[in-house]
């Protein structure tokens, strides 16, 4: 509150010239704003302001010849409207250091006033500290809010806020029992209390002198004048103030009792004696203050001197206190950081860690010691361990933490560097022998464990030691730098890459497959691709250098778990590609070896079977209890010229794993359209079905509903005479995919079966939603039905599950009327083998059903 300001000379002569030459009143009219604080301010007739400070105005306007514009409007509202200039003048405004900077004030004021708290009839409320936990009604932006506000966060009081626009709208709250407490300007409380409805509390604060407040940038001859008059009222007794001021306290005599007059001189002799106590208890608190000071700057330099960083934070993770090093870790003084949270110092994952860790110590009391990953700001990142401690108020609550945090980035990075040296070329950067062996050792274990097939590669380049002795060391440390990184772009995340010696490379390569011929296969393909990148240029300076590699590889099972053994099996093989002429790779299992071999052949040759006519679609009857043929399957083989005629054993999982099954199938699926196209011309052939098989990466390619339909469309085949035969293994991986897309065929008309029942893993549950139309008998359950009970319990069990299922249920692989005949006996109408005709092509099928040779 600013003290009171005097006018002086030069002051008193500013006032004289504003009255002398204001002349008439202003043209415009004063725009006053009135809101509803009885007995100070309120609304009388006809809107006009009335009150204290309403009659107090209309009594300047009569002697200025102003003209009042009254604008109703809540306190807060008013205070907005004053600042923005949409009214002229507000009354009843307290004033204080922010407001004064807002608005244009007068000198003398207008009322002295002071807050008081109360509560309803039967409350009682003693003391400040007794709001905690209490519901308070004050009047919004006010200057009680204020100073309450600040006394409740000084005393750590949890008030209640209730914020109203009007005191009538607190005193309703408190009379409807939502508010515990009101605080108000003592006029219209004691008005409330003496009329019953309040109880005054001995509470009291906040000593106020109220003025009217003037928009800013009004004429400051206003505020002159408002001055000349309050300062001649006040002078005179019997002037227009005073009585406004009698007509509206409420007290009849301002006349002190006698007794009252000897109280208050009694209670200004004890204000006496407690300013004395108060000023030598101030004397002692500076005493005992001075000493706190010194032991908290003897503990500053302690604190300051130690190497680590020391910090406290309280309950919203803010800093209280921070050390030298916490300053220097962030780059910012120790003023800049109190009161600040890590928000500005940490990245986002860091943030997150830190204040998981702060707030077990915070909430739960926990003693936290770890090791801290942190990534501060600036992106710098350091290695902190850190110990975390609660600390508690008397009553054991705990308020906030003390840190201890030890910088150990520098320790950490001297024990990478001597793990580097210990296990890693220094040149290369490649895992040392030392590493290698070790990895070596624990990838025989894992593969013995898992049955993974692994493989060690041995690799020499070839040529290195010309390069070297002629161009110098420098160019050859830089070929083999460039070796190792096109070594550690060919590793996948199981692989290990190391250094051997000079020239010698190591590559231990794990969980290939579990069986050995894939795992040849695979070691084949992608050693080749290995060495092809190895055998390319080498740009060092401005100069190119040919060095290509022999590779000997010997896998896992070939040492039979021996690590020594392998080592040398790896070595055989790698002289062995030497031998074969350098730039070549070399197995050390010659039988495996030619088991690739052909299995590469076979790949290379199948890619082009079906463009040279190699490929041909064979047909084998299905038959009814009649032996009439009610169908045919479509069943791929192939004859090559050099290699006669390849079993579908061999290429079909070549095909499958290769991919090339996706176009391999396609022709199958178009051959067998223009059969049926074809069919549909000869009565003896139009009635045929037939099926053909799909495998699941085909079923599952993109385009294959699409595909199908376009193949049925373009060669005009009927789609219920196509039937697709799918395996269990269709139903394994997304089911909800495998229904969608049968669905979308089976609109078309196609109809599927159910191949190889029995032995594969489908779900019961599954089965019922499958749009099938045949199950099929697996021919391992009909070879031994005649002397294997459990193959006949089966066999009987999928019969029951395709009537109740309404599907027809075949038999593959019948070779004997036998078999024939006790399936007939078990219920099974329909079949297919060896007994009823076998694969022949298509040709001779149909010369065969339509008479003609």
């Amino acid at each position: 509150m600013n003290p009171p300001r005097r006018p002086g000379f030069v002051r008193l002569l500013t006032l004289l010239g504003c009255w002398l030459f204001a002349g008439p009143a202003e043209s415009q009219p004063l725009r006053v704003g009135v809101y509803h604080n009885p007995p100070k301010i309120l609304a009388g007739a006809q809107g006009r302001p009335s009150g204290m400070f309403g009659d107090l105005l209309v009594a300047l306007a009569r002697e200025e010849g102003w003209q009042l514009e009254p604008v109703p409007c809540q306190w807060s509202q008013c205070l907005a409207m004053l600042e923005q200039g949409e009214i002229d003048l507000m009354p009843d405004v307290a004033l204080t250091d922010e407001r004064d900077r807002r608005f244009l004030f007068h000198q003398t004021p207008a009322l002295l006033s002071w807050s008081q708290l109360y509560t309803a009839p039967g409350r009682r409320l003693d003391s400040l500290l007794e709001l905690d936990g209490r519901r308070l009604a004050v009047l919004r932006d006010s200057v009680q809010q204020h100073y309450l506000t600040q006394l409740a966060d000084s005393f750590g009081l949890i008030i209640h806020w209730l914020p109203v626009e009007t005191l009538e709208e607190a005193f309703a709250l408190l009379d409807m029992g939502r508010a515990d407490v009101v605080a108000a300007n003592h006029f219209i409380g004691d008005l409330k209390a003496r009329e019953g409805s309040l109880n005054t509390s001995p509470i009291m604060f906040l000593p106020s002198k109220l003025y009217f407040a003037l928009a800013p940038g009004r004429d400051p001859a206003l505020a002159a004048a408002i001055d000349g008059h309050l300062q001649a009222w006040k002078q005179d007794g019997d002037s227009v103030y005073y009585r406004v001021l009698e007509q509206w306290s409420g007290l009849p005599d301002t006349a002190l009792p006698r007794g009252l007059r000897w109280a208050i001189l009694a209670l200004l002799g004890l204000l006496a004696l407690a300013l004395a106590f108060t000023l030598l208890l101030r004397r002692k608190v500076a005493e005992r203050t001075l000493a706190l000071q010194a032991s908290e700057q003897r503990l500053n330099t302690i604190l300051d001197s130690v190497e680590a960083c020391i910090y406290i934070k309280d309950e919203q993770l803010r800093y209280q206190y921070a050390n030298r090093k916490v300053c220097e870790l962030f780059g910012v003084a120790r003023d800049q950081l109190i009161g600040r949270d890590d928000s500005l110092f940490f990245d986002t994952a860091t943030r997150a860690r830190l204040r998981e860790n702060d707030l077990r110590v915070l909430e739960q009391g926990e003693r936290v010691a770890r090791e801290e990953l942190n990534m501060l700001a600036r992106g710098e990142q350091r290695s902190f361990i850190s110990v975390k401690l609660p600390l508690r108020r008397p009553d054991g609550r705990v308020y906030a933490l003390c840190g201890i945090s030890t910088d150990i980035t520098e320790y950490r990075q001297l024990q990478q560097d001597l793990h580097q040296l210990a296990f890693f070329d220094p040149l290369t950067g490649l895992a040392n022998r030392r590493l290698l062996l070790d990895q070596l050792r624990r990838a025989l274990v894992a593969s013995r464990a898992t049955g993974y097939q692994g493989a060690l590669l041995l690799i020499d380049l070839d040529h290195f030691k010309n390069i070297n002795d002629t161009q110098g060391h420098d160019c050859g440390d830089e070929l083999l730098r460039q070796v190792a990184g096109r070594l550690r772009a060919a590793l996948s995340d199981t692989d290990t890459a190391g250094r051997l010696g000079s020239d010698e490379f190591v590559l231990i390569r794990e969980d290939l497959s579990t069986d050995p011929a894939d795992a040849l296969l695979r070691l084949r393909r992608e050693t080749g691709d290995l060495l092809a990148r190895l055998s390319e240029p080498y740009h060092i300076g401005s100069h190119s250098y040919n060095c290509g590699a022999s590779i000997g590889i010997a896998l896992f099972s070939d040492a039979n778990g021996d690590m020594d053994a392998l080592l040398k099996a790896a070595d055989l093989a790698m002289f062995s590609a030497k031998a074969d002429g350098r730039g070549t790779l070399g197995f050390f299992n010659q039988q495996m070896q030619q088991e690739v071999n052909r299995r590469i052949l076979l790949e290379t040759e199948l890619r082009g079977a079906a463009d040279r006519q190699q490929l041909a679609l064979f047909l084998q009857p299905q038959v009814d209890a009649a032996g009439r043929i009610t169908g045919m399957e479509g069943l791929l083989r192939w004859q090559h010229p050099a290699l006669g005629r390849v079993s579908p054993a061999d290429f079909i999982p070549l095909a499958e794993h290769s991919g090339l099954i996706v176009p391999i199938g396609h022709w199958v699926l178009q051959q067998a359209c223009d059969l049926l196209a074809g069919w549909a011309h000869h009565p003896a052939l139009a009635g045929l079905g037939l099926s053909v098989n799909i495998s699941a990466r085909q079923f599952r390619h993109p385009g294959f509903v699409e595909d199908l339909g376009r193949l049925l469309a373009q060669s005009g085949a009927n789609p219920a005479r196509l039937e697709l035969e799918i395996t269990e293994s269709l139903l394994i991986d997304d089911i909800e995919q495998t229904i969608s897309r049968m669905e979308a065929l089976g609109r078309l008309g196609v109809r599927f079966s159910l191949d190889d029942f029995g032995t594969g893993y489908a779900s019961l549950g599954y089965l019922k939603r499958l749009p099938l139309s045949q199950l099929k008998i697996d021919q391992s359950f009909v070879r031994d039905l005649l002397t294997d009970p459990n193959d006949e319990a089966i066999v009987r069990t999928i019969i029951a599950l395709g009537r109740s299922l309404d599907l027809q249920v075949i038999a593959e692989g019948v070779e004997t009327a036998e078999q024939a005949e006790r399936l007939r006996t078990l219920g099974c109408n329909a079949f297919q083998g060896y007994h009823f005709g076998r694969p022949e092509p298509a040709a001779h099928w149909r010369a065969r059903l339509t008479g003609k040779s």
